[in-house]
């Protein structure tokens, strides 16, 4: 199968919007390699997943403005790099890709009165009613003017699944699976160019991540018996260390930061890989 045919495949049905993928390009591939990258190294890797050159620097514009990322001149060349404001973003977002999961030990149950209907589910809550909202403790901070309990399993833990629309995470999870299952079997025989590689592992983070996000990680007591979240999570992990070798050899070649061509690896990138085996 041709690189063109097999990215197309995988962007079939796939909402790629240009701001976001760049965060995903940011996110998994040059921050561990010290977060600067040249606009023209940028434009090249998002034609390769449809995105033309005219959105890209739209989104970077709107990127800077939402204070995302922050450019830098050098020469007649423009690069940017992650804002400062986002670091923390990015940390949280790259813990739950890439690191082990942390077990929950037993439930955060918080009244936030004024905690908005949007950061809760940013912060993966489930409403009990009114502002008093409950989710699995894995020793996150109360939000500000919340007060927070603790809480033990109940008898039957299962009837806690009513406080999260899992149908919708099922729907991305079996969606994400319906996507990248095929990648599995072409990865595996070593059929894809470099530049293949490191477009077919960025769009399944991207993808990936897109669902992951939204998931409170409900202890396994609580969730469906089909859930498929944990497939999903083997399929990452699988696909994501056989790309790779290929992505990072492209990296290598075609990658450049403001002090030149951007490391094939770093000791965080090997990290990331050494979490996921």
């Amino acid at each position: 199968m041709a690189d063109d045919q097999l990215i197309a495949g995988m962007l079939d049905g796939l909402a790629l919007r240009s701001a976001s993928f760049i965060v995903t390009v940011y996110g998994d591939v040059v921050v561990p390699r010290g977060g600067v990258l040249w606009t023209g190294t940028l434009i090249e890797i998002c034609k390769r997943v449809g995105i033309s050159e005219s959105l890209v620097r739209t989104a970077v514009s709107r990127l800077v403005a939402a204070r995302r990322l922050s450019g830098v001149r050098a020469g007649r060349r423009s690069y940017y790099r992650l804002d400062a404001s986002a670091q923390k973003e990015f940390d949280q977002a790259a813990a739950l890709l890439y690191a082990p999961d942390i077990p929950p030990r037993g439930w955060q149950i918080l009244h936030a009165p004024d905690l908005a209907e949007d950061e809760a589910r940013h912060l993966r809550m489930g409403r009990m009613g009114g502002q008093v909202f409950i989710r699995p403790n894995r020793g996150q901070p109360a939000p500000s003017g919340a007060v927070l309990f603790h809480a033990a399993d109940p008898g039957d833990p299962s009837s806690l699944a009513s406080y999260w629309d899992l149908s919708a995470l099922q729907a991305g999870y079996r969606n994400m699976l319906a996507r990248f299952e095929p990648l599995d079997r072409l990865a595996d025989r070593g059929a894809l160019s470099d530049a293949a590689a490191l477009a077919a592992r960025l769009l399944l983070v991207h993808d990936y991540r897109n669902v992951l996000l939204r998931d409170p990680r409900l202890p396994v007591e609580v969730l469906p018996a089909d859930w498929r979240g944990h497939v999903a999570r083997e399929l990452f992990r699988t696909l994501y260390t056989r790309l790779t070798p290929g992505a990072e050899r492209h990296i290598a070649a075609r990658f450049e930061g403001i002090d030149g061509a951007l490391p094939a690896s770093t000791p965080l990138s090997a990290a990331r890989l050494s979490s996921l085996n």
